[in-house]
């Protein structure tokens, strides 16, 4: 085809665009559906309770009216704009069935950044957190599959933390340790 003719395809908008792109378009299409799709299911089970004598908050159904505890936390959710940390938290608890078991054994997350879109994943050695480090690119692209695009962009491993300092009779007061006197 040629650029005159009027089924000729345009070319691409550039990637710098503010405008969202088929994938969040898609994703806000389906959450829109799904949500559709839970309010035409709940106000059949208001309908249905009505029908049997069902509680009621008055005479006729209306946002007062007592619903399931699934519904009235999905609601709550999507008016406090929670989806993406109880996605990250869903992650969380599923993270043996993500990374496998052998590396759950030895690598807990322990925090998402939901500004930075950075996962902090805490080792019990330092060879499980190299290990890690080396598998990083690989869950980060696991992790986005399963909550969308972009919603982890790093992985940040953390190796086995220190003993915690203690303070006893054969230390100086106001030393900060060995360190100190090296001077």
């Amino acid at each position: 085809m040629t650029e005159n003719t009027p089924g000729a395809s345009r070319p691409a908008e550039p990637s710098g665009s503010l405008e969202p792109s088929g994938v969040d378009l898609a994703r806000v299409a389906l959450r829109a559906a799904k949500e559709a799709a839970r309010a035409r299911g709940d106000a059949a089970q208001q309908k249905k309770q009505a029908r049997r004598g069902g509680l009621r908050s008055g005479a006729r159904a209306d946002g007062r009216d007592p619903m399931a505890l699934g519904s009235a936390i999905n609601r709550l959710i999507t008016e406090r704009g929670w989806e993406a940390p109880a996605a990250v938290g869903g992650v969380m608890g599923r993270w043996p069935q993500i990374v496998g078991e052998d590396v759950a054994k030895h690598c807990v997350p322990e925090k998402y950044d939901e500004d930075e879109c950075v996962l902090v994943v805490r080792c019990d050695s330092t060879a499980w957190a190299t290990n890690l480090r080396l598998l990083a690119p690989t869950l980060v692209a696991r992790l986005n599959e399963d909550l969308g695009h972009g919603r982890v962009k790093l992985i940040k491993v953390q190796g086995p933390a220190g003993p915690a300092r203690r303070f006893g009779p054969l230390r100086a007061p106001g030393s900060t340790g060995p360190g100190d006197t090296y001077g």
